[in-house]
């Protein structure tokens, strides 16, 4: 290499500016083609992206099977003296026997409007004042709360998600009765697109 110098330096002028510009045009040649090869290195190689792997292998949702079954939903009740007051609404909701949380249960509900409140007394025995809960028991389809998206849920049918209009017969913070699905339907619990391809989460 030092002797390739010393024969550089002893040339003329014209003659190393010549090789020296040979050399770096080669460099520079050797340069782009490197890019290149790069470029078209992490073109070919398999990056995982959400994405792409969404599209190729639908949205990951996690999902509940329907299946009847009994389910409690919680009701609120204010309770004073062992007396609560529920509108015509939500009268249908309690009958005698039903536990409340904390102690206590529904001994009687009436029939008949309260005169001075205009609306139903819902008698209770051993339940201190205050706000409590009151254990609703039925047989029904039963999903998350949050699965529930302006009256519908999202089914899988046929690898993708479909909207599916349900009726909520009752629900608290956690859990919704809903009709309007079948035994056997996947009620996705993700948040999901209509028409989205979907992948079940075991």
């Amino acid at each position: 290499m030092r002797k390739l110098i010393e024969k550089i330096k002893n040339m003329d002028s014209h003659r190393r500016n010549h090789i020296l510009m040979r050399i770096g045009l080669g460099a520079l040649a050797l340069l782009v083609i490197y890019r290149f090869v790069a470029f078209g290195w992490e073109q070919h190689k398999s990056v995982f992206n959400l994405t792409r792997d969404a599209n190729a292998n639908g949205v990951p949702v996690s999902v509940v099977e329907m299946e009847k079954s009994d389910g409690v939903i919680y009701e609120p009740l204010f309770i004073n003296n062992n007396r609560g007051y529920v509108s015509g609404m939500r009268v249908a909701r309690f009958r005698a026997g039903q536990k409340i949380t904390g102690g206590g249960e529904v001994v009687s509900v009436s029939n008949s409007l309260d005169l001075d409140t205009g609306m139903h007394v819902v008698h209770t025995r051993g339940v201190a004042n205050g706000a409590h809960t009151v254990e609703i028991h039925e047989n029904g389809f039963y999903v998350p709360t949050y699965a529930v998206q302006n009256g519908t849920v999202f089914v899988v049918r046929d690898g993708a998600a479909h909207a599916t209009p349900v009726n909520v017969v009752r629900g608290d913070a956690e859990n919704t009765m809903i009709t309007g699905v079948a035994d056997g339907d996947v009620v996705i619990t993700s948040h999901i697109t209509d028409g989205a391809n979907v992948r079940v989460i075991k």
